[in-house]
């Protein structure tokens, strides 16, 4: 009941959100600059004021960030020969099958299931996310694609970090470690835009998924399966064989792993049937996710 509880709100305004979007009750003027505000300034807040006052002691450590991307770049490898040799080129596919969408349900996710504290584990492996998976896909296209010339789009892996997410992680971290006081007044500021984030987040999430169509292949569902499924059942079988984590920040992983694909994997499409079966694969992670995530929350929440 606790996790149905905790469940509930995540995907009831989900749902809510691609009601809106396809009843056009929101145009699409309104979605674009609802998103704006919700990437630009709502999340980079809540990131910024979760990182500012959180213990970092067990964050830092270098064990969290090895049980979680060792199993990411594992199931990165693996579904890219896979898929390479199913399709003869290279493709996204294994970024689909390893990239999460720790944002908009991981972050919501966690803070009505554990608790804000917890987040900072997020927090941790969210600051390498985009950089480390990004970096993985572009040096696959440079070496496999004939039309990349063997060289790595650095400057689009700069634009990915110089966005505001990071920029907010990076902010709040500094404050953290500095010791920088912020006024009250100023924080209750902080805390007004970061309470806005989550429910505004999942609405938009919403609103981007009912743009979407599904598009049934076996494709679609072999990379659903991979990264609902076989990654956080690797951050699990890691977890047990590299310890020294608490069982929160071991929880935590294993629900990150198990969120749905994130919406940034569409940047890497490898043309139109790429991004057919990408946008598939987000729409229906998602959908599904309402299933599998609770399964993943009664097998490791108490």
């Amino acid at each position: 009941m606790v996790v149905v509880n905790a469940l509930v709100p995540v995907f009831g305004l989900i749902f809510l959100g691609w009601l809106l979007g396809a009843r056009r009750v929101i145009p699409v003027e309104g979605q674009q600059t609802l998103g704006i505000i919700t990437f630009k300034l709502f999340m980079p807040v809540l990131l910024f004021s979760g990182l500012a006052r959180a213990d970092l002691g067990e964050a830092l450590s270098p064990l969290l960030l090895i049980r979680y991307y060792l199993p990411a770049c594992i199931v990165f490898i693996l579904v890219n020969l896979l898929m390479h040799r199913r399709l003869g080129r290279p493709s996204s596919m294994g970024l689909a099958a390893s990239y999460s969408n720790n944002v908009l349900v991981g972050i919501p996710l966690i803070t009505v299931m554990l608790g804000a504290d917890s987040l900072v584990y997020l927090f941790a492996i969210l600051a390498f996310h985009s950089l480390l998976l990004f970096t993985l896909q572009s040096i696959y296209n440079a070496f496999w694609d004939n039309q990349s010339d063997g060289r790595i789009d650095f400057r689009g892996l700069l634009a990915s970090l110089a966005n505001p997410l990071i920029i907010g992680l990076f902010i709040g971290g500094l404050v953290n470690l500095s010791g920088i006081p912020i006024p009250q007044p100023l924080w209750h500021i902080v805390e007004m835009l970061a309470a806005a984030a989550l429910p505004v987040a999942l609405l938009m999430l919403g609103l981007n998924l009912a743009s979407y169509r599904l598009y049934l292949s076996g494709t679609m569902a072999t990379l659903t399966a991979a990264k609902l499924v076989i990654f956080p059942l690797l951050v699990l079988g890691v977890g047990w064989l590299i310890p020294g984590l608490s069982a929160e920040a071991r929880t935590v992983l294993v629900l990150m792993a198990a969120c749905p694909t994130g919406i940034n994997v569409l940047a890497f499409a490898m043309g139109r049937e790429d991004t057919r079966v990408l946008g598939s694969v987000i729409f229906l992670s998602t959908v599904i996710s309402a299933v599998t995530l609770p399964v993943w929350l009664m097998i490791l929440v108490d």
